[in-house]
């Protein structure tokens, strides 16, 4: 498997347009970097936490001009606008509706973009031809209200371009099925029957007895009913793909699924290569709950929800994959590396594997020393890949400083500082809500330079905007064996960083072949035993598998500090599969194993 093009890499640095001596940014990594707001859902609880969960993107074009992207993410008050997929502006509406929106549904169509939220009462649905400047508009007063418990929760809107008819989606629950139901646009968009009990029909429900990544629980493993949500349609060569949520946000197997028909409310039928979207391994996990769209070139995306739930359990964060249509159209998302450092597209992609920079996590488990420490919070739980733990020092004040010995010298290409909220007590974003740092390098500990400046003396002046999984692209390699990070400021009691990720290429070899590959289906046909065997100087190692030798769409990133075997709980009853395995260290990815299968 291709790592990375160089000819697009040389490429890539010929264009770089500097602004104020800083490369325009080429590159983002998961968690999307984008200003989470702080929740103010739970303020009865006297929570505080920032979140963002549910996410739809929007490419929104007026005329003949380039899209623009419109990000919409649950109870935030307002979305985010971008022209590239990376630097993402917060924009407040000029108006609201009765409360902030929970899971909104969001479509463009011909200059209008559309907004509505989920409800189980009467609700409008919005519309605005100015998005970028926070205009919104009723374009209806209310969708009726439907039966008791139906919804519409977590609803999807579709327009059909080839009939012009329109359709909505939805559901969130356990005990449920995701709907669907057809609307009148010649009356405003509201349902097309105008009986409520019989405006909409079921679509679609969860069968975990067959599809082992529908059980709910931790690697798929409680026996809790699981939830279906997260509705969202696509037209792709005829062919209906209605996407679909689960088993639950707070696992890290919380992924996407598709069934697949002929016509808008169906019938469906159930992809086997399912799920589409699944990365249950690394540093954020999870990517459920969101939606596929289109770029500016052409090339798909997916989005979901990471989960994080450390001070609530409902506390997430937003990823994005490259996503696609392969030539037998079947759906996936690229999970493999994917919350490493990713290229931003700049043309149509021939292979979404294209997209991975080949700069590699280079302080897995390495040494971190820290200016201070509050209680047990060590500053070694930044590099451990685990987002539930993390570092706190005793004040929050200038000065404060985290550094990661890498062990050797590394071309160090982009720092990755992830934030969450300890004891805080912020309930809303305002002016004073705001990140700032520098990161700084060295070779041998001792003498440092300056990397890069997130304050307002910075040579990239920028607006003060919080981030809270603040990702920064250096504008060329940087030859250090220590970074360090510099605390400016963040909003609340305490700073509390849960993730400090250095990322580039070792000067060594990357690690050989893992060998010794064996795959034993269960007589359980959802679960899978795999084992291999370890080889020396790897970092990590990835298990692909899929329905076909060309079609190892699936990823799960173990460690090599973790035992040297994987129970897959995710496969369909009665679908064979292909099976492969690749290492990696701060040097770089091994070529792929032989790919075995069926099995």
């Amino acid at each position: 498997m291709k790592i990375f093009d160089r000819k697009l890499w040389l490429g890539s640095v010929l264009l770089l347009v500097t602004v104020h001596g800083f490369a325009q940014q080429q590159t983002y990594c998961n968690p999307m970097d984008i200003s989470y707001r702080y929740n103010f859902e739970q303020l009865n609880e006297r929570i505080s936490y920032r979140s963002g969960a549910d996410p739809v993107i929007i490419n929104h074009k007026v005329g003949n001009k380039p899209g623009e992207y419109f990000l919409f993410v649950t109870i935030s008050g307002g979305w985010w606008k971008s022209k590239d997929l990376v630097n993402w502006q917060y924009v407040v509406p000029d108006k609201w509706p009765m409360e902030d929106m929970c899971a909104p549904a969001a479509l463009s169509v011909r200059d209008t973009l559309f907004l509505f939220q989920s409800t189980f009462e009467q609700r409008p649905i919005f519309y605005s031809t100015e998005p970028e400047k926070g205009k919104l508009k009723f374009y209806n007063r209310w969708l009726p209200r439907l039966p008791k418990d139906i919804g519409p929760w977590d609803p999807a809107l579709f327009h059909d371009p080839d009939t012009d008819k329109w359709y909505m989606y939805w559901g969130s629950s356990n005990v449920y099925p995701i709907f669907g139901a057809e609307l009148d646009h010649s009356r405003r968009l509201t349902y097309k029957n105008p009986e409520p009990s019989k405006a909409y029909q079921p679509m679609l429900w969860l069968d975990p007895w067959q599809h082992g990544w529908e059980r709910f629980g931790p690697n798929h493993s409680d026996p809790i009913k699981p939830f279906t949500e997260g509705a969202w349609m696509t037209k792709h060569n005829g062919k209906y793909y209605l996407q679909y949520g689960a088993p639950g946000t707070e696992y890290n197997v919380y992924a996407n699924g598709t069934y697949v028909g002929k016509d808008p409310l169906g019938p469906f039928e159930y992809a086997p290569y399912n799920p589409i979207a699944y990365k249950p391994g690394g540093y954020a996990t999870g990517t459920g709950h969101g939606n596929t769209f289109q770029d500016n070139f052409g090339n798909y995306w997916n989005t979901g929800t990471t989960w994080l739930g450390i001070v609530w359990g409902m506390e997430r964060r937003i990823v994005m994959h490259p996503a696609g249509f392969d030539k037998d159209d079947q759906l996936y998302a690229n999970t493999r590396f994917g919350d490493f450092p990713h290229r931003l597209p700049t043309s149509k992609w021939q292979n979404s594997n294209e997209l991975f920079t080949g700069w590699m996590l280079l302080n897995y488990k390495k040494p971190v020393t820290a200016s201070s420490t509050l209680d047990t919070l060590r500053a070694e739980l930044t590099a451990d890949e685990n987002p539930r733990t993390f570092w706190v020092p005793t004040k929050n004040q200038p000065g404060e400083t985290l550094t990661t010995d890498l062990g050797a010298e590394h071309d160090v290409r982009a720092v990755q500082v992830t934030y969450v909220d300890y004891k805080n007590t912020i309930f809303d974003s305002d002016s004073t809500v705001y990140t700032q740092f520098r990161l700084y390098a060295s070779k041998d500990g001792k003498k440092w330079n300056k990397i890069a400046d997130l304050t307002d003396s910075s040579d990239r002046p920028e607006p003060r905007r919080d981030r809270a999984c603040a990702y920064v692209e250096l504008p060329a390699p940087v030859r250090a064996r220590y970074v360090r990070y510099e605390h400016v400021y963040t909003a609340g009691p305490y700073v509390a960083i849960n993730g400090f990720r250095v990322f580039g290429n070792g000067l060594g070899k990357a690690p050989a072949t893992p060998p010794k590959l064996t795959v034993v289906r269960q007589k359980d046909q959802r679960n899978a035993d795999i084992t291999w065997q370890k080889v020396p100087g790897a970092v990590g190692y990835n298990i692909l598998w899929g329905i076909g030798k060309d079609k190892l769409y699936q990823t799960y990133q173990i460690w090599n500090d973790q035992p040297n075997k994987l129970e897959l709980r995710a496969l369909n009853v009665g679908v064979p599969y292909y099976y492969a395995i690749e290492a990696f260290n701060e040097n770089g990815v091994s070529t792929v194993s032989e790919v075995i299968g069926p099995r």
